[in-house]
């Protein structure tokens, strides 16, 4: 597959509330960046780059760092999410490391209609893109507010975190379409067949 396949191919999901979050989101249900296109198909779908960014010159090492990066936010959230106060040392440095380096430069440059669209400065490098990411990480597990609405999906095996932003803090889906569809669904047919036994 070309690595400008878009990211429906994969089956990603943008729902999460934040880019840090939509990374975790890419273990379920099986893993999503075990190869150089989804990873593509990713960073484009998440809105790290503008669309229509080449990501050409990207390598196989790239898939490798954006798992390993995953692999800390998710310990640092899921600690979070479980009330662990034990310092997680060696996944927040890494996070710390990472998010040292500087992210995408964007630039505003006029599109074919004269209106201003965002570029790149350059091609994106793999460093920039997971410093873009571990800084989401970073503003989300230092921000009370934002931390506060983190949230592990009600849904039967999910495992995907994400921010609750709704009025009153009562959203218990990942995503009403997926798992709060499956809930509604389960619960339909649970009704039905009280009603025939």
């Amino acid at each position: 597959m070309a690595l400008g396949t878009p990211p429906s191919t994969y089956d990603l999901r943008f729902d999460a509330g934040r880019i840090c979050l939509d990374l975790l989101a890419t273990t379920h249900p099986l893993e999503r960046l075990d190869a150089l296109p989804p990873l593509c198909a990713w960073i484009a779908g998440s809105g790290l780059v503008p669309p229509g960014t080449p990501l050409s010159h990207a390598d196989p090492s790239w898939p490798i760092a954006f798992r390993e990066l995953r692999g800390s936010v998710g310990r640092l959230v899921h600690a979070w999410l479980s009330g662990d106060v034990r310092p997680h040392d060696l996944a927040l440095a890494h996070v710390n490391d990472v998010a040292r380096a500087a992210p995408p430069a964007p630039r505003a440059v006029r599109g074919e209609d004269g209106t201003l669209v965002r570029r790149l400065d350059g091609p994106p490098q793999c460093a920039a893109l997971l410093a873009a990411v571990a800084r989401d990480a970073v503003e989300l597990l230092t921000d009370p507010a934002a931390r506060a609405g983190l949230r592990q999906c009600a849904g039967d095996n999910c495992p995907i975190v994400y921010v609750d932003t709704s009025r009153g803090r009562r959203r218990r889906w990942c995503s009403s379409e997926v798992c709060g569809n499956r809930e509604r669904v389960a619960r339909h047919r649970k009704r039905a067949a009280l009603t025939r036994a």
